[in-house]
């Protein structure tokens, strides 16, 4: 690992060291208050047979990976952030839960298949990769899908990745993209959205 460039969510935990743990709280309280915080597992099972493989990337606590396990997937769930580990294999035991960078993502090197149905990258996760690692990272997800898999993405506008640059880096990894909405619940994206879900086959 070492030489390797942090991400953006790394650098923020090394200035406020508290961050992981209130944002893991964060999500526990949503979840004690009733709040829908699986609003895009929801989308994702959709497109699944029961029974697929899901590659929960940028998995951070654990709750898209969580539902999906739930609901009859086979879950591996991947983030940089061993606090945010420690609380999905607590809060959600089922899936495997692995600390690693998304960007040197060797999965086969841990004995796990990379033949995912469906790759979800949700929360905002690809704003907070460092920019040198955009291309490997989009790159490792074409690579680590099955024959007819999908890649599902979603992140807000103003974070500092532009909607069309992310488009275009995602057609040179190796990624069609499919459908383009503007929220988990199906709404159709526009010139004036300000978040971007979109679908990604493999070109092959």
């Amino acid at each position: 690992m070492s030489g390797r460039t942090p991400s953006r969510w790394e650098e923020l935990t090394a200035a406020d060291p508290a961050h992981s743990k209130w944002y893991v709280e964060r999500f526990r309280r949503l979840s004690a208050e009733g709040a829908d915080i699986v609003g895009e597992a929801r989308l994702i099972d959709a497109m699944l047979d029961r029974g697929s493989r899901v590659l929960d990337a940028g998995c951070g606590p654990g709750r898209v990976g969580g539902y999906l396990h739930d609901a009859g997937h086979v879950v591996v769930g991947v983030d940089v952030d061993p606090v945010l580990i420690a609380a999905a294999e607590h809060d959600h035991p089922g899936p495997t839960w692995i600390v690693g960078d998304l960007a040197e993502l060797d999965l086969p090197a841990r004995n796990i298949t990379a033949d995912f149905d469906v790759i979800v990258c949700a929360g905002n996760v690809i704003t907070f990769l460092a920019p040198s690692t955009r291309g490997a990272v989009l790159a490792g997800f074409a690579r680590n899908l099955a024959p007819g898999g999908r890649v599902v993405t979603g992140f807000g506008a103003d974070r500092g990745y532009e909607f069309p640059q992310f488009l275009t880096d995602a057609e040179n990894a190796g990624l069609t993209v499919d459908l383009q909405l503007s929220t988990w619940d199906l709404r159709p994206f526009t010139d004036q959205s300000d978040f971007l879900v979109a679908v990604f086959s493999r070109a092959d």
